[in-house]
């Protein structure tokens, strides 16, 4: 089925792949001219990743997506992670976002305020992103995930576990997942709670490191 519409994939994933190149080195950016300023930045760190080919086929075949639709239909071929410290953080993230004009937001899922039945909670954006090839430019979808480095604990062992279940849990780990979700999120409020005084502490480490270099 592949081979009459998708020939090469290392070319048709090619733009996707230097759209995370690029917008990982423009959100490390960011983090770079906060820090400069010696001001409490919102990104702690980003990832980044392509979906395999083996990955988009099954997605394609689950979802009865035609393979000259992918570019149209899959809207995660390409993948940026964002993590934060604190939920506010994520909320300063998708407001810098949306003033960009080097891309353009299509799609908003708030799992924070509105989180799964799983109990998974994060902030996606889907962008559309130019990026600029030998033969012109390509304008290619991308995923964007913001979450706390809480959310993304329990997102991470909870995508695991899926693999082994299918989304078919047992009610008694089912039920342990929830608890845990919502231990996630009552960590993420508590730290909200002294938000402040855990930057002033992240400024007075920042100021003696540098003094002691």
């Amino acid at each position: 089925m592949e081979n009459n519409l998708i020939t090469n994939w290392d070319s048709f994933l090619a733009p996707y792949e230097q759209a995370v190149e690029e917008l990982k080195i423009k959100l490390k950016g960011i983090r770079k001219q906060y820090r400069e300023v010696n001001s409490h930045a919102p990104i702690e760190f980003i990832t980044g990743r392509i979906k395999t080919k083996e990955s988009i086929l099954e997605k394609a075949e689950i979802r009865g997506i035609a393979l000259d639709r992918l570019e149209e239909d899959i809207e995660d071929i390409a993948g940026i992670r964002i993590m934060c410290q604190f939920v506010e953080d994520i909320h300063e993230v998708v407001r810098l976002l949306r003033a960009r004009n080097d891309l353009h937001i299509i799609i908003e899922r708030d799992y924070i305020t509105h989180k799964k039945e799983s109990g998974y909670r994060s902030y996606h954006l889907v962008i559309e992103y130019p990026v600029q090839r030998i033969g012109g430019e390509k304008i290619v979808m991308c995923e964007v995930q913001i979450r706390t480095l809480a959310m993304n604990f329990w997102a991470t062992i909870e995508h695991t576990l899926n693999y082994k279940y299918q989304g078919e849990y047992p009610q008694v780990l089912h039920d342990r997942l929830i608890r845990a979700a919502e231990a996630a999120f009552l960590l993420d409020t508590e730290m909200s709670e002294i938000r402040e005084e855990i930057m002033e502490a992240n400024y007075f480490f920042s100021d003696k490191k540098k003094n002691v270099n």
